[in-house]
């Protein structure tokens, strides 16, 4: 039996072959032509807030009683129920570690008037169950975020090919992935995925420096060393890790989206790429 079949197409068959464009079509996909002749950081950045961007924190919840957080969009626990049906609760715990608290302030510091969603899939150690996670993606896309900040992973691969499936539904939906790079140099997902922005940390202190890596699978170096982040208790913690860059990067795109809401995943890290420090930000 064959597995695989060259797709070749019979020309006098009436109909085109599945997914193509036909002739009368062309005129509706016209995308408009205002794009500058260079795309720099003042077309991409300069004056955005992150108004009218989603932002949806991925994490261990996130507490919205910190005065460097503020008021969240909404607020769910991931569970799941009989028959492994997922199950998303409002969550009156707020967070439970304050690893998501420290991802909400950053995109809170860098893009103030963006609107921050959590949905709470770790527990108390930074940990939390692969079916937790893969329900938490499932439903945020389901949401319609704009941009999901993943500050987190997994090395199991039994839920890779999930993970997979539900990054590309993402991209084809125009909801933004950004993921963290392990701190350790082993295989976990979803960051290793090409349909989403992988992030890994650099030492700079200007919040706004990232730097596109010419090396994948890292895609994008945002800063994640020595960042003063809200913490449980009020508290405020200096902390280090890609875990810490990611929603610098995740700022970046909620402050670009805010601009030009146009973009669709493809074309935001495009405009990273040319907005990067070490590519076009830097001159």
């Amino acid at each position: 039996m064959s597995d695989v079949a060259a797709h070749t197409w019979d020309a006098s068959k009436t109909a085109l072959p599945a997914w193509s464009l036909p002739k009368d079509a062309v005129g509706r996909i016209a995308l408009p032509g205002h794009w500058p002749e260079r795309v720099s950081r003042e077309w991409a950045l300069d004056g955005a807030t992150g108004e009218g961007v989603r932002v949806c924190i991925l994490d261990s919840g996130v507490d919205a009683t910190h005065p460097l957080v503020g008021e969240l969009e909404s607020a769910v626990s991931i569970s799941i129920g009989d028959g492994d049906e997922v199950v998303a609760e409002e969550d009156t715990v707020g967070d439970v570690s304050g690893h998501g608290t420290a991802c909400a302030g950053i995109v809170r510091r860098l893009a103030p008037q963006a609107s921050i969603g959590s949905v709470r899939v770790l527990g108390p150690g930074f940990t939390g169950s692969g079916n937790v996670l893969l329900g938490g993606l499932r439903y945020a896309i389901e949401q319609g975020f704009d941009v999901i900040n993943m500050s987190l992973s997994t090395t199991k691969k039994p839920f890779a090919s999930i993970l997979h499936e539900l990054a590309d539904s993402a991209y084809f939906k125009r909801t933004v992935l950004v993921a963290s790079a392990h701190n350790m140099p082993v295989e976990s997902y979803p960051w290793r995925f090409s349909s989403v922005i992988s992030v890994g940390s650099h030492e700079e202190a200007d919040p706004l420096d990232f730097f596109y890596n010419p090396n994948p699978p890292v895609e994008f170096f945002g800063r994640g060393v020595n960042v003063e982040v809200p913490w449980l208790g009020g508290r405020t913690l200096t902390v280090s890790g890609n875990s810490f860059a990611t929603p610098h990067i995740t700022s970046i795109c909620a402050l670009i989206l805010s601009k030009h809401p146009e973009l669709t995943p493809f074309q935001l890290k495009s405009v990273l790429y040319l907005t990067a420090t070490n590519v076009g930000g830097g001159t």
